[in-house]
């Protein structure tokens, strides 16, 4: 019997993780009116650039239901795809609809909003299945980029890459065995841009490679 492909999206009730599932629960009840379950990835089925965050954010994608909408990390990372001629409308956090991606797909290595924003190794092993099934079902994907190490990690470790030979970096461009590159870049987080880790400039440089990349 083949083995079957992973699944690309968990259900939005997804239990695989007892403390996110918990969590989530417990968010539901103080705000039914919130999404609150495993986020979505968000973006066309054609993407040639796959966008790998850390986890949604509590009152960002676990409110919204889409990754990085209505959060600071998205405050920065819509316009810069926008720039970028990845997005096309306008990043109106009332108006989702407004805004399309092109080109590329965004997504998160943990799925579901973890206490204090820190999932466990575990939970990012577990939530991997859904990453591998996330790439492999973008026939057309040429390029990945990584906000963060934890998402750079859990991207090598999903396509089954040795990470000390591909060591993170911000700015960094790896040439990956099986024909995908690999951008890397500090998280578009408060904290990175707050404390100047992280400046407008050096993210929408990156951003920039990793559209030109895909370009026809």
């Amino acid at each position: 019997m083949p083995l079957l492909t992973p699944l690309p999206e968990p259900e939005a009730d997804c239990a695989l993780c007892d403390r996110l599932a918990a969590f989530r629960s417990g968010n539901a009840a103080s705000h039914p009116d919130w999404f609150n379950g495993a986020v979505p990835s968000f973006g066309p089925g054609d993407a040639r650039l796959l966008i790998v965050g850390l986890a949604p954010g509590l009152k960002g994608a676990n409110r919204t239901g889409r990754p990085f909408w209505g959060d600071f990390a998205g405050d920065l990372l819509y316009p810069t795809l926008l720039k970028a001629g990845l997005a096309q409308g306008v990043h109106d956090l009332d108006r989702p609809g407004a805004l399309s991606l092109s080109g590329c797909m965004i997504t998160n290595a943990v799925r579901c909003v973890p206490p204090q924003n820190k999932p466990t190794s575990a939970e990012i092993k577990c939530c991997r299945q859904f990453l591998t099934g996330r790439i492999a079902a973008l026939p057309v994907l040429r390029a990945l980029l990584a906000l963060g190490r934890i998402a750079h990690d859990s991207v090598l470790d999903t396509l089954a890459v040795k990470k000390r030979d591909f060591p993170f970096s911000h700015g960094a461009r790896h040439a990956l065995p099986d024909g995908l590159v690999l951008f890397d870049s500090f998280h578009c987080s408060r904290l990175n841009t707050n404390t100047g880790r992280l400046t407008p400039a050096m993210f929408e440089g990156v951003v920039r490679e990793a559209a030109a990349s895909i370009a026809d």
